[in-house]
C-alpha cells in the first residue's frame, strides 16, 4: 500500500519508528489522554485497541490498512470474530479485542438514553472540561451548545493556539449553534499558565460575541476561563448580564 493511500485515511504516514519513539503529540494514547477520544480519528482509536503492530507496520499503520480494506469503520465492526482473525496483521488476540470493543459500542448505542448534563453554573463546566484542558500547552477555545433547558447538546472546538479575535469570528461561533438549533451558548477556553484572569483580548472577544448573539437570537450565557481547578466566569463577575 502506498503512503498516499494511507494518508487518505487521515493520518500522518511519515513515521516508521515505533510509536513510543514518536513525538508525544502524535501518539494516539497520549492524544486521547490530553485531548479526549473525540479528537482522535478512527485509525488512532483502532491503533489503541490493537496496541502493537508487527515488524513492517506500527499499530497505526495496521489500523489504517484495516480501514483501507473496508469502506468504513461500520463495515469493519460488522465482521464476525472468525473473519477478523483471518485479516492480515491481526490474529486471535487482536481480533477478540476488536470484536469485544465493537460489541460494546453496539450495546451502548442501544442502551436507553440517560439524563444529559445540565449546565447549572460555571462549576459544572469546570468539573467537566477542566480536566480535559488542564494539561494542554496551548489555548483551546470551545463553545457549549445548550437547549432551552440548559442541557448540553455538545461542545465544539472553534480555535486552537493563541486566542485571537481574528480566529474567533462570530460566523464560526454561531454557525454550529444555528445548525444544532441551540437556544444559547457558553464560551470556554483554557489558560495554560493556570492564571484565570481575563486578558484584554478575552474581554474584546467576549463583548463581540455577546453582541453577535443578541443579533442572531442565541444569547451567550457566560464565558468561562479554565485554569486547572480554578475558573473565571464573566457572568459571575457581572461582565455578562442576563438578557
Amino acid at each position: 500500500m502506498s503512503s498516499k493511500s494511507k494518508n487518505s485515511v487521515g493520518e500522518p504516514g511519515y513515521y516508521r519508528a515505533p510509536i513510543p519513539d514518536w513525538p508525544e503529540g502524535e501518539r494516539p494514547r497520549e492524544k486521547l489522554m490530553h485531548l479526549g477520544p473525540d479528537r482522535l480519528s478512527d485509525a488512532e482509536l483502532l491503533a489503541i485497541l490493537l496496541r502493537t503492530g508487527n515488524r513492517q507496520q506500527t499499530a497505526l499503520d495496521l489500523a489504517k490498512a484495516l480501514l483501507a480494506q473496508h469502506k468504513n469503520i461500520l463495515e469493519l465492526s460488522e465482521l464476525p470474530y472468525q473473519q477478523l482473525a483471518t485479516l492480515k496483521g491481526l490474529g486471535p488476540v487482536k481480533a477478540v479485542t476488536l470484536n469485544a470493543a465493537f460489541e460494546l459500542g453496539r450495546r451502548l448505542a442501544a442502551f436507553p438514553c440517560q439524563e444529559k448534563l445540565k449546565i447549572t453554573g460555571p462549576e459544572v463546566v469546570q468539573q467537566k472540561f477542566g480536566p480535559v484542558l488542564f494539561h494542554l500547552k496551548k489555548e483551546v477555545f470551545k463553545i457549549l451548545l445548550l437547549n432551552s433547558a440548559n442541557i448540553l447538546i455538545r461542545d465544539v472546538t472553534i480555535s486552537e493556539g493563541i486566542l485571537d479575535s481574528a480566529l474567533v469570528h462570530p460566523r464560526e461561533v454561531f454557525k454550529p449553534a444555528i445548525l444544532e438549533s441551540a437556544a444559547s451558548i457558553i464560551l470556554i477556553h483554557n489558560h495554560p499558565s493556570g492564571e484565570t484572569n481575563p486578558s484584554p483580548e478575552d474581554h474584546r472577544i467576549t463583548q463581540r460575541l455577546v453582541e453577535a448573539g443578541r443579533i442572531v437570537g442565541i444569547p451567550v450565557l457566560d464565558h468561562i476561563i479554565l485554569g486547572g481547578e480554578r475558573y473565571f466566569s464573566f457572568h459571575e463577575e457581572g461582565l455578562i448580564e442576563d438578557d
